[in-house]
C-alpha cells in the first residue's frame, strides 16, 4: 500500500498534478506552427518562398515577444507537390508534432486531400493560394469547418479575367486554352466563359492539354483560325511560357490574360518578350508601400525577390496570430473558431472571413499587365491597372 502511494506521489510532484499516465493537458511551453508546401518538384519555386517567409514572420514575431508569451515554432514538411504525401503531411504534424494549426499548401489538389485528415485531428489549416471552391465548402454546400483559406477562389478569378476583358477592355471574342487535369484550370475556364458571355462576349475556341505536356502548336494552331481577342491561359507559369512563346512562333497576336499561377521569378526570364501586354488577375499590388517592405525585408534576408507566396502567407499568419490572441490559447479547436471571429488588414487587403464560407469576405482583385521595365533585373514587371470586382 505504501508502494502504490509513493508511485503517486511522484507522478503527482512530477507531472504537477497531470494524471499519471495520460488524461490530463498541459499548455505547451512553445506554440508549434506547422506548413506543408512543395520544396521539390514543378511547384518548389513557390513552396521554397512560401516556407522561407514564414519562417522571416516567426522569427520576427518571436523577437517582438511571441504571442501569450510564448515562442512559436515552424515544424515544415516537404509534399513534392503530391495530394497523398500532403495528407501525410498533415497526420506527422498533428499526431507527432502536436501543432495548433497548419498553414498551407498553395494547390488546391493537397489542400482538398488534407481535409479528412484536419476533421479527424481537429487542427485548423490555412491555405494560402489554394482557390479550389472545394476546399472550403463541401459540392452539396456543407462547410468544412477546419479549412480556410487568405485567396480568393478559381471562380472568383474566372469571373474577374471575364468581365475585365468584356467591360474594361471591351473585347469581343475568346479563346481558351487550359488544363484538363487541373480543378484550379477548369473552375477558372467555366466562371471566365459564364461572365465574359454574360458581358457580350463570345467564346470561339476551346482547347485543352495535360500538365506537363511540351507541344502547344496542334491546339495552338487551331485558335489561330478563330483569331481572337483574346486568349485565357489559366495554367502555370511553365505550360504559360511554353504556350505563350509558340503562339507568338505561330503568329497569334491576340492578348494573353491569366491568374495567379503565373507569377513566377523564372516566368520572364523563359517568356518575358512573348507574355508582354498580358494581363493578370493577381491577389494584391506589389508596388504597395506594406507590400514593398516585405519585398526589401525577404531579399534582404534570402538574396532573392520573393514570390506572390511571400505576400499570401503574410496574411495567413497575421490571421493565425490574431485568431491565436482571441482564442487566449494554442488549442486548435478555439483557434478554429477564432477565425472567423478576428479581422487583420493584410498586405493584400482586409481579410475577414466568412462564417459560411471560411473565405476571405469582400475582397477584390487586382488586375495587372506585364510591361517592359528599365528597373526590373529581367527586364519586366506587373504595372497595377486596377482593383476590380465584376460584381460592381
Amino acid at each position: 500500500m505504501k508502494k502504490i502511494i509513493s508511485t503517486v506521489m511522484v507522478c503527482l510532484l512530477v507531472f504537477g498534478f497531470a494524471a499519471c499516465g495520460g488524461g490530463g493537458t498541459e499548455e505547451p511551453e512553445v506554440i508549434k506552427v506547422g506548413w506543408i508546401g512543395a520544396l521539390s518538384g514543378d511547384q518548389a519555386p513557390w513552396g521554397t518562398c512560401e516556407s522561407q517567409a514564414l519562417q522571416m514572420y516567426i522569427d520576427e514575431q518571436n523577437a517582438a515577444g511571441g504571442v501569450l508569451g510564448k515562442q512559436l515554432e515552424l515544424v515544415t514538411y516537404d509534399t513534392k507537390g503530391d495530394a497523398n504525401e500532403s495528407v501525410n503531411a498533415v497526420k506527422r504534424l498533428i499526431a507527432n508534432d502536436g501543432v495548433s494549426a497548419i498553414l498551407g499548401p498553395n494547390a488546391s489538389a493537397s489542400a482538398i486531400a488534407i481535409k479528412g485528415a484536419l476533421n479527424e485531428g481537429k487542427v485548423p489549416d490555412i491555405a494560402t493560394v489554394a482557390t479550389n471552391p472545394e476546399i472550403t465548402v463541401n459540392k452539396d454546400g456543407t462547410i468544412n469547418p477546419y479549412n480556410f483559406r487568405v485567396c480568393f477562389t478559381d471562380p472568383y478569378q474566372g469571373a474577374v479575367a471575364g468581365g475585365f476583358a468584356a467591360e474594361e477592355l471591351g473585347l469581343k471574342t475568346a479563346a481558351v486554352l487550359y488544363d484538363v487535369a487541373s480543378d484550379y484550370s477548369q473552375g477558372f475556364t467555366e466562371f471566365f466563359v459564364e461572365t465574359f458571355e454574360a458581358k457580350g462576349g463570345k467564346v470561339v475556341a476551346s482547347e485543352g492539354f495535360k500538365a506537363g505536356d511540351a507541344d502547344f502548336r496542334p491546339q495552338l494552331t487551331k485558335i489561330k483560325e478563330t483569331d481572337p481577342d483574346v486568349i485565357l491561359m489559366p495554367y502555370f507559369y511553365k505550360e504559360v511560357a511554353l504556350s505563350a512563346n509558340q503562339a507568338r512562333e505561330l503568329g497569334i497576336d491576340a492578348i494573353f490574360m491569366g491568374g495567379d499561377g503565373w507569377p513566377s521569378d523564372t516566368l520572364f526570364e523563359m517568356a518575358g518578350d512573348a507574355l508582354e501586354g498580358s494581363y493578370v488577375v493577381n491577389h494584391f499590388d506589389y508596388n504597395d508601400p506594406a507590400a514593398a517592405e516585405i519585398t526589401a525585408a525577404y531579399q534582404e534576408k534570402y538574396g532573392v525577390a520573393p514570390e506572390i507566396n511571400a505576400y499570401m502567407v503574410h496574411d495567413a499568419f497575421d490571421l493565425l496570430i490574431a485568431a491565436i490572441e482571441k482564442a487566449g490559447s494554442a488549442d486548435s479547436e478555439a483557434i478554429a473558431e477564432a477565425l472567423t471571429e478576428v479581422e487583420v488588414a493584410g498586405v493584400t487587403g482586409t481579410i475577414r472571413l466568412g462564417t459560411e464560407t471560411h473565405d476571405p469576405v469582400g475582397k477584390e482583385a487586382s488586375m495587372q499587365q506585364i510591361v517592359k521595365s528599365d528597373t526590373a533585373e529581367d527586364g519586366f514587371e506587373y504595372k497595377f491597372i486596377m482593383r476590380y470586382t465584376p460584381d460592381k
